[in-house]
Parts: structure tokens; sequence; C-alpha cells
């Protein structure tokens, strides 16, 4: 069997139709959902970029190798998902921006792996306030955006295997729909007039989100534009889909195939009055993401309700093509629910990132001056600022999430706790309140199990030692 992992970054859940978005037109992820699986809660295990494909391509949590910031990529020594699949034989290639592996790593892991450059530059920024991150619409046509050439790679691969060719795995990391916010036309423009509902500012929210407004003064900017460029640049992803569903129907290998649709984390996109993401951020519009798999035999049009964890991908895809596990990794299978049987009720999910005082080199402020320096400036210039001069606001944090509650501990700044049966906006929050605090008792206890399960991992292979 055949893999291709469709990986758009930035994308959270609910943007989608198919996760309930009454004004978006995505119909591409709806035409998968009407034809594959579709897990409703997805959960990342870290809200940034690196340390989220690390953990999803490792099957471990974050904090078990130290992939707690953009700069550790996976190493060639550390078991991969990638590696796994070329060893085994298949051949893997990947087309698209890297923010999981090192030099080394990618030469033991891939045949290739090529990023292809946008034919365009980035457009002018709309803002003067000193934080670029709304820009103008993305000139050229659709087909000249890097997202689209990286595919194009990825479809003339298709389109060129034999059928006497061995087996592959092709991952498609996309750029879009990560900020800066912006699109080609008609994308960019697509849902301008389009009246959504963003969640408010409020004061239940930790510190850090006004703090985040400060540094890179929201106050004077447009929620609703941010998050309706967002849509449209979400539209233009779904567009992509379709081009790749309909390659893989025109080349026949739709029932020799699993295609996996999902994303690294979500975004603010307004939210909040906020717009990216944050490090420790742990808001569902961070760590819920899609979740869609087609794949031979599975149950069309099943919808899953049980939370599932990102990083259940890589488990599931080595159970599938029945790959024995050479590391300890603590991701679960989703192959029986690609049958239909239900998930697990009871199972928790985890999200955690952030960094303290005593770990500067994980911070994206000790990297001050080379943002400063480069073209990318005006884009994470500020938010490097506030981390090397507010290091609590980028804390050490971990959340465990049940179907009905979420707990968020930090270590500085506010703890938070949500009911999300009644708030599922999480914009209440619930910790300090004694009636909750069986609850987050309770939630306290699991994380303590949890770290005392997860804590390590010790290595299949034997050492050598001298006696």
């Amino acid at each position: 069997m055949n893999y291709i992992l469709f990986f758009p970054d930035e994308l959270r859940a609910e943007t989608l139709s198919c996760y309930g978005n009454q004004v978006i037109h995505t119909p591409h992820f709806d035409r998968l959902t009407e034809e594959g699986v579709l897990f409703e809660q997805c959960h990342v295990q870290n809200p940034v970029c690196t340390p989220s494909r690390c953990s999803l391509f490792s099957g471990q949590y974050v904090h078990v190798n130290g992939h707690r910031s953009l700069w550790n990529l996976l190493q060639p020594h550390e078991h991969n998902l990638l590696r796994y699949m070329k060893d085994a034989g298949y051949e893997v290639r990947v087309y698209g921006k890297n923010d999981l592996l090192s030099p080394q790593a990618a030469a033991k892991s891939t045949d290739i792996f090529e990023s292809r450059a946008s034919r365009t530059a980035f457009p002018p920024s709309l803002s003067e306030t000193g934080y670029d991150f709304l820009f103008a619409e993305t000139p050229g046509a659709v087909t000249e955006h890097s997202d689209y050439q990286n595919l194009k790679a990825g479809l003339d691969f298709i389109r060129s295997r034999k059928p006497d060719d061995k087996p592959f795995f092709l991952f498609l990391p996309l750029l879009l729909p990560h900020c800066p916010y912006t699109a080609p036309a008609p994308y960019y423009s697509m849902y301008r007039d389009t009246d959504v509902s963003l969640r408010p500012q409020g004061a239940d929210k930790p510190g850090f989100h006004q703090l985040i407004r400060d540094y890179r003064n929201l106050e004077s900017s447009d929620p609703r534009a941010v998050q309706t460029i967002y849509m449209g640049m979400t539209s233009y992803t779904d567009m992509l889909l379709g081009e790749l569903m309909d390659c893989i129907k025109a080349c026949g290998i739709e029932d020799d195939t699993m295609l996996i649709a999902s994303a690294d984390h979500g975004d603010y996109a307004g939210d909040y009055g906020l717009v990216e993401k944050w490090p420790n951020g742990c808001e569902d519009v961070l760590t819920h993401v899609p979740l869609i798999v087609k794949a031979p035999g599975a149950k069309a049009g099943h919808r899953v309700r049980e939370q599932v964890e990102l990083f259940d991908i890589m488990a599931t895809v080595l159970d599938n093509a029945g790959i024995p596990p050479k590391h300890t990794y603590f991701a679960k299978s989703f192959l029986p629910q690609l049958a239909g049987v239900p998930g697990d009720p009871e199972r928790a999910v985890f999200c955690e990132g952030g960094y303290d005082s005593f770990e500067p080199h994980c911070s994206e402020g000790t990297r001050l001056a080379e943002f400063g320096s480069s073209s990318v400036f005006r884009l994470y210039y500020p938010k490097a600022l506030q981390q090397l001069e507010h290091p609590e606001s980028v804390c050490r944090t971990v959340m465990i999430r049940t179907l009905t509650h979420k707990l968020i501990r930090r270590s500085s700044g506010e703890c938070e706790l949500y009911d999300l049966s009644a708030d599922p906006k999480e914009l209440q929050n619930l910790y300090h309140i004694p009636e909750y605090s069986d609850v987050r008792h309770k939630l306290e206890q699991r994380l303590l199990d949890w770290y005392l399960l997860t804590s390590d991992a010790v290595p299949f292979e034997e050492s050598c030692r001298e006696l």
C-alpha cells in the first residue's frame, strides 16, 4: 500500500466546513470526509511547527527527547516514521517546507526532500504598526505559489509511477494557511464580506494574551480581516487537496493508497484579538486540527467522536504496514476506528510547550539579532522581543484535555480550567472556583500519572560496556 500525508501548516479544524463551519467553502475536505473517516477531536502535542512534527513522526511526547523548541530538529539517531518506511523498502519523498529533520536525518530518512520556492515574493504589508502579519493579495496565478509548486512535484511523482515500482510514502508539508495572512486571487478576497463570529478578548485569559496584543500593536488591527483572509487561505489549501485527490483517482491507485489529511497545529486567526500561535498557548483553536483518512477497507463517511492525538498517525501507518517498532513510542494506532469501531471515550489528550528562563537556548528571543537582520524582521521580531523581555509569558506549560474538561498548568503565570461542555470557546477560567476543585484535582492526578509513564524511553538497542 502507498501512503500520502497531505499536511498544511497551521490549519485548525473548526475553519473547515466538514467540522461545522457554516460559511466557508471547502468542498474537497467535505469530499474526503464522505469517502473516508473523520476524527472529530484530534489534538496536537505542541502548538508550534517543529515540536509538533517531531512528536508526530517519532510517536513520542516532546518532553521525552527535548523537542520543545523551533531549533531542535529530529536527529539521525532518533527513530522516525519516514526512516521506518524507507528502511522497510518504501520510496520516501517529501515536497515542501522542512520543520522536521536535520540534514543528516533527512539523508537517512528520505529518498527525495525538496522545497520548491515561490515564483513570487511576499506582497507588501498592509500594516504600519510594526508587526506585519496582514499582507496584500499575493501577486501571480494560483499555480505560481510555492504550495502549488510543491504539490505539482508530488503529483508528477505519482504520475511517473510504473506498475512494478515499489510502494511509496509521500509527505506534502505545505505552507498555507501559515502566517502572514495572504493568498492569491480569488482566494484572498473570497470571504471579505462574510460575517464571522470571533472569540472575544477576555479578562479570564492568561496575561500573555495582552502582551501579544501590546507587542504587536494588535489593538489597532481588524481581527475580522485576519479571519476572513485566513479562511481564503484555507480554501486555497482545499483546492490543492482536490487536485491531489483527482490525481490519485486518475492514476488508478485509490484502492492501494492511504490518504491522510491533517496539520501540525492551528491559528488564533483573530480569535481573542490574536494572530498566529504561541509556544505555550493551548486553546482549541491551536491544538484542535483536522484528521481525515481515506484508506482501502475504511468505513466511508464514518465519524469518530472520541479523542485521538496527532502522533497516532505514526502508530497507525506502522501498524497498517506491518512494520515492527524499534523504539518506545506512546502513540496509539487508530486502525480499528478506520473500520468503524468507536474510540476510547475515557482517553485524555495532552499538549505541552514553552520554555523557562533556565533554558534560554530554546527561546526565539535568543535569536533577536538574527530576526532583526533578516527578511522576517517585521514578522517575528516583536514575538522574539516579548519572549526575551517577558520569559514568564512563554513558560513551560502542559495541557490535559478530556471530552468534557481542559486543564492547563503553567510553571509561572495563570493556570486554566475550562468546562468544555458549558464553555466550548474557553472564555471562563474555573481554575480557582471552589466548585471545580474536585475536577481540577482529578485532572492534576492524571497529569502526574501521565508524566510518570512517559518521562523517558529506554533505547531498544543494547549498548556496549566494559566490565
